[in-house]
């Protein structure tokens, strides 16, 4: 298995990555043997992936940092790097490799700080591997600040550093650090595509991959999920059921509770998962006793600590809610396509009855008035509107239509 396989559906994004892979290895090697190095390289120093959500932006870049690192003997002969095999392609994959640094973040931004350090690292020469590689799968997330010092790192880059930058758009990357870096689009992955890595990589049954990918339509992580995990499935069921329970005022409020509370359960639990374990790996580096007072002196790491989880559960119970506001998108797109007499493959056919019976209760204007509350909602809370607020404007518009 190449390191290429988990990039479902994007023949075009793979071949030129191949490409550049190929000459980045005829590039090391020619400087290793002291020959001239040919002009001409589909190799550079910085890249900026770009894609809608699952498409597999952060997928593509880590199996090109895997490449670049790639140690197979096969080179040698003509081979592609990216055996997959080798302990360069596996150490990157899995994220071992000490010459490759993935950045993500659950926080709301990505600072100054963080970023200065990330350019420090960038001017060190390769530890072990051929490339000292720097993926950062959230580039979106940098504040101007911090876009502002990654900039000179892009324009000015260490002879073996390659940035590899992430985000859902151009829009997304700042002028300056985007026309620095060469661009690569990915599409979102065919249906079949994501059913088939499901069944063939993480043994899902056919008929339940099938079913995820086609309810997310082709986004991985999300299908892999609402195939793997009861949980999710029961969360999507409950959100599905939002247009049908707007009838009244009392049903708005409370079906806009609901998706609160069930977005805050989501970040408790990952809050429980993560945040006792940091807090005592924290304290044990410290110097601080099990059941004791910390040291003197501490009392500002610890404080940093905290407000970092607050900000990762803020962060947590957001992409929950927006999560659900997808899918709730997702029904009305399948009810206006059913109003509009449309060909296109309807997403969520398990719950086919609430489709039908939107659809032949309300007309189309009213359905795309009701994604443009949706699409209100998410916009509000980019703004930081109070997120029970903005759910409970929005119920209310899908209930008026």
């Amino acid at each position: 298995m190449t390191v290429w396989d988990d990039l479902v559906g994007q023949d075009r994004v793979r071949e030129q990555l191949a490409a550049a892979a190929k000459d980045a290895d005829a590039l090391v090697t020619a400087v290793t043997d002291g020959e001239p190095v040919e002009q001409g390289s589909k190799m550079t120093h910085a890249w900026l992936f770009t894609g809608p959500p699952g498409s597999g932006r952060s997928t593509a870049a880590r199996a090109f940092a895997a490449a670049l690192q790639c140690t197979s003997p096969d080179r040698a002969l003509g081979g592609e790097p990216g055996c997959g095999f080798c302990d360069g392609c596996h150490t990157s994959l899995i994220g071992t490799h000490a010459d490759v640094q993935v950045i993500r973040t659950d926080l709301l931004s990505i600072g100054v700080k963080e970023t200065r350090d990330l350019v420090r690292r960038a001017q060190l020469s390769p530890a072990v591997g051929r490339w000292q590689v720097i993926v950062m799968e959230d580039a979106d997330r940098l504040t101007e600040g911090a876009g502002n010092v990654l900039l000179k790192a892009v324009e000015e880059p260490a002879p073996r550093t390659v940035w590899m930058l992430c985000a859902p758009s151009l829009e997304d990357v700042l002028p300056t650090i985007r026309s620095r870096c060469r661009h690569l689009t990915l599409g979102t992955p065919p249906v079949e595509a994501v059913a088939d890595v499901l069944i063939r990589r993480d043994g899902v049954d056919p008929e339940r991959a099938h079913s995820a990918a086609r309810a997310t339509q082709g986004h991985i992580g999300r299908a892999r999920r609402l195939a793997t995990d009861e949980r999710a499935r029961a969360r999507r069921a409950a959100v599905l059921k939002v247009p049908l329970r707007v009838a009244d005022v009392g049903g708005c409020l409370k079906a806009a509770q609901e998706l609160i509370d069930t977005a805050t359960d989501d970040a408790k639990q990952m809050a429980d998962e993560v945040d006792v374990k940091e807090t005592e790996d924290l304290k044990a580096a410290l110097g601080g006793v099990a059941g004791g007072r910390m040291p003197r002196g501490t009392a500002g790491a610890m404080k940093e600590l905290e407000d970092k989880q607050k900000r990762r559960r803020t962060r947590t119970q957001r992409d929950s809610l927006d999560l659900a506001l997808t899918e709730l998108t997702g029904f009305y797109r399948d009810v206006l396509a059913l109003q509009l007499g449309s060909r296109i493959a309807i997403a969520n056919v398990d719950v086919q009855d609430s489709l039908d019976r939107i659809a032949e209760s309300s007309t189309a204007a009213q359905t795309l008035r009701r994604i443009e509350a949706v699409i209100a909602c998410r916009q509000a809370m980019d703004r930081n509107v109070a997120p029970l607020l903005a759910v409970e404007a929005m119920t209310m518009s899908l209930r008026s239509g």
